[in-house]
């Protein structure tokens, strides 16, 4: 079955080389998908698979999606009802919580219970930029990361409530969660499409999905 693959453009977020990433990683293991970039709402509909990129502050990206109209509810239904798999990248990823304390308090989508909040300690450089690894802390998940470098660019993380929710964690400062799950939902707190191979192949497995 030919798979659509929607990444969805609300303002923020390097679409197009995220778009390239998943053509990459489809044709790489055969897979028949049709990968694009819209602000549609009604593409969504048609989907199998929604990506969620995203870059910049919280409240900007929130506003992004909150500003075409049908896309939060549509997503909703993607995800909650249908239950299809949904996939967030960086400031993407952290819009799943319930909220977020960059720049004030603000709502995120509230798909995995948690808070995004800054990263501590006075003594390190913000944002958090550059090759950093991972260490996986729960293996129940069909994304199975390799513990390697991964690409990051972020000042805040996400805070999970729920320690089943984080499938890897990455040191910096503390330990924060860089890849987070529930049910369908998977998020990278890094960039998988900057990441190389290992990166392509997150992107595969969650193709796969």
């Amino acid at each position: 079955m030919k798979k659509t693959i929607t990444i969805v453009d609300y303002g923020s977020g390097n679409l197009l080389s995220a778009q390239q990433s998943f053509i990459k990683a489809a044709g790489s293991i055969g897979i028949d998908a049709e990968i694009q970039i819209s602000n549609n709402p009604k593409k969504l509909e048609l989907s199998t698979h929604v990506v969620l990129p995203g870059q910049g502050a919280f409240k900007t990206c929130m506003d992004g999606i909150q500003k075409i109209p049908g896309m939060e509810d549509e997503l909703n239904q993607f995800v909650t009802i249908k239950q299809r798999p949904f996939f967030g990248i960086c400031v993407g990823m952290q819009l799943l919580a319930d909220s977020s304390e960059e720049n004030g308090n603000h709502q995120g989508l509230g798909w995995i219970e948690g808070t995004i909040k800054k990263l501590p300690g006075a003594d390190i450089k913000l944002p958090h930029m550059g090759w950093n690894s991972i260490k996986i802390v729960n293996k129940n998940s069909e994304i199975k990361p390799a513990e390697n470098d991964y690409y990051f660019v972020h000042s805040y993380y996400f805070d999970c409530t729920n320690s089943d929710n984080v499938l890897a964690e990455t040191k910096y400062a503390i330990n924060f969660p860089s890849i987070v799950n529930k049910e369908n939902v998977y998020g990278c707190q890094f960039h998988p499409e900057k990441s190389s191979n290992q990166g392509l192949n997150i992107i595969k497995d969650f193709i796969n999905l």
